[in-house]
This record gives structure tokens, sequence and C-alpha cells, in this order.
């Protein structure tokens, strides 16, 4: 299975916490996902009713399933976490600017996890500023290897 990493959250959100989470899926969406037929962009996860829900993951449609056992690409999808994850999970969304953003979705021992970070949103400087160090750390390391 390749791993599905969502690279514009990195970018445009300051990480502060991970968290691994289970998520609850259908046979057509976990063989799609072995795939590689899915897509994090823009999604976000919120917190409803003492429940997690990731919301815009798109997993596309399993093409040899039926048309009756296919799934809704755009579905809320329950994340499963323990009572006292979410807990606190809750406290820290309720702070000013924080949010949860899924980083990647992976397998481990044939189960489907979704890496999720708290994260809090950066502003256009900070994403200036990052792409500042790392043109410069980049040019040095250019440097290192230009003299050995």
């Amino acid at each position: 299975m390749r791993e599905i990493i969502n690279r514009k959250a990195r970018h445009d959100y300051e990480i502060l916490e991970i968290i691994e989470a289970g998520i609850a899926l259908k046979g057509s969406e976990v063989k799609s996902i072995r795939m590689g037929s899915a897509n994090l962009k823009d999604s976000y996860a919120e917190i409803k009713d003492g429940e997690v829900f990731i919301n815009n993951f798109h997993i596309s449609p399993y093409k040899f399933a039926s048309a009756h056992t296919n799934h809704d690409p755009y579905r809320k999808k329950k994340l499963l976490l323990h009572k006292y994850q979410i807990r606190r999970l809750i406290g820290k969304v309720k702070e000013k600017g924080l949010t949860l953003i899924p980083l990647r979705v992976y397998s481990k021992n044939r189960k489907i996890k979704v890496e999720l970070a708290l994260a809090k949103g950066k502003k256009l400087y900070d994403k200036r500023r990052d792409i500042k160090e790392r043109d410069l750390a980049r040019e040095a390391q250019r440097e290192l290897a230009r003299f050995k």
C-alpha cells in the first residue's frame, strides 16, 4: 500500500502534536485506499457529539465494485480514538486557532491508520520565513558539497 500524504498541511499549518487514529471504512474504501486512490487535500477533522469525524477526505470509488456496494467519495468518516484522547482534543481545539488536520493515511498491521495533527494556521509571513530558511539551508548544503 502506498502512503497517502497531505503535503500542503505542513506548509499551511504549524504542527503542535501528532496522534495516530484508526478509521472506520467500508470494504470498497479500504480496497481503493490500498490502490492509492485517495486524496487528503483540504481535509480536516471535527469533533461532534463526542466523536471525531474526518471531512473532505476523498476516496475514489473502487472500480471493481458493483454500483450497489460502492461508496460516496466524500462521505464523513469516523475516526477511532479513546475517550480520554477525544476529551483532551476537545479541550485543545477550543483554544484559539487550533484545528485537527490529517497528515497521512497509511497501513499498519493490515489496518488503515490516520496520522492526525493538532495544528495552528500559519500567517503569510511565517510561510515566507520557512521558505527562506529552507533555501538558505539548501544553499549551505550545496556549498559544503562543493568543497568536499
